[in-house]
């Protein structure tokens, strides 16, 4: 898959299950809603492997919005420190679904 990179504000989520993400810019997220249905492995789950400050991750990318957010797990926020309110830059590259 080709990799992808962009910047992202980092938003805090107070939904009940409190989380981080990155939403994706429109260019990027429509670029992954066009490939998802060969790259999801359910639910629209979009796995991906993505570097943040030197930090690399594997996570999975859901749809919300109208885009698409990339969870920042805990360790991967402290080790990359970031938090709300930042704007990082994103390398990643989705990965083929295991099926």
């Amino acid at each position: 898959m080709s990799p992808f990179s962009f910047e992202a504000e980092v938003i805090h989520w107070r939904g009940p299950s409190p989380f981080f993400f990155a939403p994706l810019p429109a260019p990027e997220a429509e670029e992954i809603r066009r490939i998802s249905k060969l790259v999801t492995y359910g639910w629209g789950m979009i796995p991906v492997e993505a570097v943040i400050n030197g930090v690399l991750f594997t996570t999975a990318m859901f749809a919300r919005e109208g885009t698409y957010y990339l969870p920042l797990k805990d360790a991967v926020r402290k080790k990359a420190n970031v938090t709300a309110g930042d704007r990082i830059a994103v390398e990643m590259t989705v990965q083929p679904a295991q099926r």
